[in-house]
């Protein structure tokens, strides 16, 4: 992965360009990123194309994430996410469409993807600090808003 420093705002908010490079496994990187550079509060988007992805639905019913790996070449027609403190560590949150060589999509919660032949991410930090909290009703763990105040 290559990356740059795009902006920085008067009230130091920074964004980021994250280049990923051929057979990296985005999330990881993307997560190895925001650690590395303390980013624990950030709105991002990206396109690019893949290998494969492991996506996710959540089923209510169950209270659980059922996870499908598709293993071909696809299109990322659009990936919105957000990165936000768990505990201490930064969290990425982040549903992707993924387009079929038939022009069919597939959507979900992306859990993994192997990045080919790139993956462009723009990342910008929120003025917020962003704290996820243990929802008792769906054992997540979601974005508090009432924990989330407060400047960076």
């Amino acid at each position: 992965m290559n990356y740059t420093q795009l902006y920085r705002s008067d009230n130091d908010l920074r964004t980021y360009l994250l280049v990923m490079d051929q057979g990296d496994e985005a999330v990881s990187e993307i997560t190895a990123f925001a650690k590395a550079n303390d980013v624990n509060a950030a709105s991002l988007t990206a396109i690019g194309a893949c290998t494969s992805a492991t996506l996710a639905y959540f089923d209510s019913e169950k209270g659980e994430y059922i996870n499908r790996r598709f293993i071909e070449q696809m299109e990322i027609a659009s990936l919105i996410g957000d990165i936000a403190d768990d505990d201490g560590q930064p969290a990425l949150h982040a549903h992707i469409v993924l387009g079929r060589h038939d022009y069919s999509a597939l959507a979900g919660h992306l859990v993994e993807i192997h990045v080919f032949p790139t993956m462009e991410i723009i990342l910008t930090e929120t003025p917020a600090h962003l704290r996820k909290r243990l929802d008792k009703a769906t054992g997540l763990t979601l974005i508090s808003p009432k924990d989330s105040t407060g400047a960076k």
